[in-house]
């Protein structure tokens, strides 16, 4: 579906880019710009800044930028025309059935037929679990207690044992090898022809939040390696951005999550009536996967595996839902290695029990630091309340960390005084590696951006932003520069678009602007362009020389990149452009 650039405008003008934002990111007014914590990297200082204004925003810590379209398709993981109908429904806008293009044909968009292909796996794996090849994984299935209906629920399926049975079936149904390899649902191997990615196992489909399926996770029947096998990333498929579950758990009622490590342990919970259970997808927790759950709870008991990996799994987990605003606890699942186990053997009611009494994370984290220190021992006991008063002073909030250094004495028989002495000195020195850190941080940054900025994509951002701050500059130039001296193809485009809105007479509309690209890419490099931050003014007594270098150059790079592109025998062409380059430095504007 695609919308055309009238109705894609009037979406956004209806959107206020404060308002779209402000509900995911906690913004506060900093003179006639909003800031606030990015939500796309993690950072203690906010760097990211909303223009209400120009109904832009940019974060200077990790580049992305863009308009509210940006904002959502970022967010939310959408594509371009599926983040201006999640607008429009906002504002209760009815957008059209089908827009086409003036040639007749609509473009294919990638994403659209890539959910299509894999609704369409699905539903071939699902049918041949309860076909002819199926009777041995349902059996698997059933051994491991699940019902009919859960199996249903879940979509659970079956990839036969052979090496092509999907590439047929696809193929059969008009898709193309291409997309097939795009979505990584069959792999090509060089002499031996196509391979379906997933053979004889368990399919278990991945779906994102409005219940479309978007990859898979595959357990191999019988003998095999991997045992468990997951999807590669695709364009609609990012694992550190999905959560297994999350399509239903979304819709439970509790004010806490399950967190899993494993399929299995979320559909068990699920069938015992543990809607709000989920899983992370084959990597540990992620940040973008902890902001995604403080979207529907305030609270997570995590449930992972009471191994060894399990318990540290949680300790990295620990840390990344505090800084998401999520409260943690940690259920114990001993003597049991993981919830599907336990809740086998010992019932439903001893699992809500168990999570009734959930353990807080911070005492979680002191029982697991005291098996590597010996507190029988003055110099062991001493080495631990030094990790201990480290760990302390990750607490910012005052009461907080009293509360807990109070808790803290009362249990190794510690003068709450001495160990919030120990708390201060260890967090003054913590302070200052940080600072030291800070800054090592921010010189590598300040390093890589003026490296980034190098060569034509500095010059041409420059010009374009020169021309955007004052037009007028635009008519000195129009008879010198084209849209074609541009090297970079996306600026060739925006100069091209730029110019004809001042030759008409217009002003340039920065998110009217933003909304002619539909790659995330492409719209932050634009947001760059129309910041303030390349104004003449930065060089008062020099403004002219500036200019006039910035358009030599910008000139100088068009001429070398059509003499690239010249066949060596135009001879005519050829001379026309070396006359042009020895002119550089002669040009008057």
């Amino acid at each position: 579906m695609y919308y055309s650039e009238e109705i894609v405008d009037e979406v956004r003008e209806k959107n206020d880019i404060v308002d779209v934002i402000s509900r995911h990111v906690n913004l506060t007014r900093r003179g006639s710009n909003y800031v606030g914590l990015c939500p796309f990297h993690g950072e203690k200082t906010p760097s990211f800044s909303v223009n209400q204004s120009k109904q832009i925003f940019h974060c200077f810590g990790c580049g992305v930028g863009g308009n509210c379209i940006s904002f959502i398709m970022k967010y939310d993981n959408l594509s371009f025309t599926e983040a201006v109908k999640e607008l429009a429904d906002r504002v209760g806008m009815v957008l059209p059935e089908e827009t086409e293009y003036s040639n007749g044909k609509k473009k294919a968009d990638l994403r659209i037929r890539m959910l299509e292909i894999y609704k369409e796996a699905a539903t071939f794996y699902y049918y041949h679990l309860r076909g002819d090849y199926g009777k041995y994984p349902m059996d698997y299935l059933k051994n491991r207690g699940l019902s009919d209906e859960t199996i249903h629920k879940f979509g659970l399926g079956y990839s036969v044992k052979s090496y092509n049975a999907l590439y047929t079936y696809l193929k059969s149904k008009g898709y193309s090898d291409e997309l097939m390899i795009k979505s990584e649902l069959v792999t090509f191997k060089e002499g031996r022809g196509v391979f379906d990615m997933f053979w004889n196992r368990v399919m278990f489909p991945i779906m994102d939040q409005n219940n479309r399926v978007i990859a898979f996770g595959g357990r191999v029947m019988g003998e095999g390696e991997p045992k468990y096998l997951n999807s590669r990333e695709t364009d609609i498929f990012n694992k550190r951005r999905n959560l297994y579950g999350l399509n239903f758990a979304k819709h439970s009622r509790e004010k806490y999550m399950l967190l899993c490590e494993g399929y299995m342990d979320v559909i068990a919970l699920h069938q015992e009536g543990f809607t709000n259970a989920v899983a992370s997808l084959g990597t540990a927790l992620t940040e973008e996967q902890a902001r995604l759950i403080a979207r529907y709870v305030k609270e997570v008991v995590i449930t992972y595996d009471s191994d060894g990996a399990g318990v540290k799994a949680a300790l990295r987990a620990i840390p990344i839902l505090k800084a998401a605003g999520i409260k943690t606890k940690i259920l114990k699942l001993t003597p049991y290695k993981d919830p599907d186990e336990l809740i086998k053997a010992a019932g439903r009611e001893e699992f809500e029990k168990r999570i009734e009494n959930a353990e807080n994370s911070f005492d979680f984290e002191l029982l697991t630091m005291e098996q590597s220190f010996n507190l029988s021992e003055p110099e062991g006991k001493t080495e631990f309340l030094n990790k201990v008063a480290e760990r302390l002073t990750d607490f910012h909030e005052d009461l907080e960390r009293e509360n807990y250094i109070a808790a803290v004495a009362e249990k190794y028989f510690i003068s709450k005084e001495s160990l919030n002495r120990l708390v201060i000195k260890i967090g003054g020195a913590k302070e200052i590696r940080e600072v030291y850190k800070e800054a090592g941080e921010r010189t590598k940054k300040a390093e890589r951006a003026k490296t980034a900025e190098e060569g034509m994509l500095k010059t041409g951002r420059l010009l374009l932003s020169l021309i955007y701050n004052r037009p007028s500059l635009y008519n000195r130039i129009k008879d010198i520069i084209l849209p074609e001296d541009f090297v970079v193809p996306l600026y060739k485009d925006v100069a091209g678009r730029m110019f004809r809105i001042i030759d008409n007479g217009g002003v340039v509309n920065v998110a009217e602007m933003i909304s002619r690209y539909e790659s995330a890419d492409d719209q932050a490099l634009v947001t760059e362009i129309f910041e303030d931050k390349f104004d003449l003014s930065f060089v008062k007594n020099e403004q002219e020389k500036v200019f006039r270098e910035v358009v030599i150059k910008v000139k100088r790079a068009g001429l070398d990149e059509m003499l690239r592109q010249l066949d060596d025998n135009d001879m005519k062409n050829l001379m026309e452009i070396k006359r042009k380059q020895n002119e550089l430095s002669r040009l008057k504007f």
